[in-house]
């Protein structure tokens, strides 16, 4: 049976095909140190818990607003005003299972086939799918490690023409844990405005933060009202199984990403929906001490990374991923790239990371090889798996 082209222009998110090749070795007796997947190992704080459960003993278990329940709205409208200094209201807010819905809702409500999008890259891979699968053209914004993952602000002016339609934004960023300045966002806005672009502003990292201060575009005058401002529940509160996300825009948008939530998921569950209010609303002790234990954890595998030979590592400012350049090793274990590289080390060594091709295709003159790994793992596992790279790069 012939199945929609547009199936063709579709990708994925490598990180869960890579997980499940280490659940298969797991379950054949290999003991794999995975640096694979971008999720917390802490567990829900208990008082979230609590709030799901007695939801469902309260009988929330039906049908709610597509655009999400009232309650839920106002303290997401309260935290983003608060947090991002602009004034929200609750229907400006979408609330979706998980933040991604966001992603390909906002892609899909406003870019048009033919448009182009630009994004960051490397990258989140599914920005780069959803754009490819409306029809859309992906432009690849190049992050560079000597701007420590930060873009070139000319590079993106020439970038942006009248067939530009949207510009992605990821602060703090997957794969490099970069963190984009004021600066950096005040030339987006500038082409944005000048240009009638929207902006997808991806800030689900915003609270795992180690250096400096985080900035939103949508604090930018006259960037609120073509911003599609992106967060969640899933990295602050360690609720990425619940899937909660929202977005926050303009309210005749919100309308559109409401409708689209109507077709396609009906509505967000409205136990976990419950969860979320609590999340916000109560003790923020649990998020702190998890953040702590990240900058820890950064500092403990990007020590021992640079002490690797072949490997270098920049210090990311934020979320819980390192991004080192390992052109070097490449080049001395003979490997033509990251994702041989990335093969060997997880049959040969039982490390599980992901290759620079799992978060975009190359931009243009990139010849560096890089990896991402996640150190939301314990520091024993960090130490465990340092060791086992170190060994491996070293040909033991």
């Amino acid at each position: 049976m012939r199945r929609a082209e547009r199936m063709n222009r579709l990708g994925t998110e490598n990180a869960f095909e890579v997980l499940a090749e280490v659940a298969k070795l797991t379950a054949a007796g290999r003991d794999v140190v995975s640096f694979c997947i971008g999720e917390p190992d802490f567990s829900t704080p208990e008082n979230i818990k609590a709030a799901g459960i007695k939801a469902i003993r309260e009988n929330q278990t039906h049908y709610g607003p597509s655009a999400g329940l009232l309650p839920l709205r106002e303290k997401i409208a309260e935290y983003i005003s608060n947090t991002r200094g602009i004034s929200v209201s609750p229907d400006e807010v979408v609330v979706t299972p998980g933040a991604k819905p966001i992603i390909f809702h906002g892609i899909l409500a406003c870019v048009d086939p033919g448009d182009e999008v630009i994004y960051p890259n490397p990258g989140f891979p599914i920005y780069e799918s959803v754009i490819n699968f409306v029809g859309a053209r992906p432009v690849p914004l190049p992050l560079r490690e000597e701007k420590g993952f930060g873009f070139d602000p000319d590079e993106l002016r020439n970038k942006v023409n009248s067939r530009t339609k949207m510009i992605i934004l990821n602060s703090p960023h997957n794969p490099t844990g970069g963190v984009l300045s004021r600066r950096d966002l005040e030339v987006v806005a500038e082409l944005a405005m000048k240009y009638d672009l929207w902006v997808i502003s991806d800030e689900v990292y915003s609270r795992i933060l180690f250096d400096g201060e985080f900035a939103s575009i949508a604090s930018i005058p006259g960037m609120k009202e073509r911003t599609i401002l992106i967060d969640g529940f899933s990295k602050t509160y360690a609720m990425t199984g619940w899937r909660l996300g929202y977005g926050v825009m303009n309210k005749e948008l919100a309308k559109d990403i409401a409708r689209l939530e109507t077709n396609c998921e009906s509505c967000t569950a409205t136990f976990t929906q419950w969860a979320g209010v609590e999340a916000l609303t109560g003790p923020q002790d649990d998020t702190a001490a998890m953040v702590k234990e990240f900058m820890e954890r950064r500092d403990l595998i990007v020590d021992g990374l640079n002490a690797i030979d072949g490997i270098k590592c920049l210090k990311p400012k934020g979320a819980f991923y390192v991004f080192p350049h390992i052109t070097g090793a490449c080049r001395k274990l003979g490997f033509k790239n990251s994702k041989e590289f990335q093969e060997k080390l997880l049959y040969d060594a039982n490390v599980a990371v992901l290759p620079r091709s799992a978060f975009g295709m190359r931009n243009e003159g990139e010849n560096e090889e890089y990896i991402r790994l996640s150190y939301a793992t314990s520091k024993e596992n960090i130490v465990e798996g340092l060791r086992r790279i170190a060994s491996f790069v070293k040909g033991a």
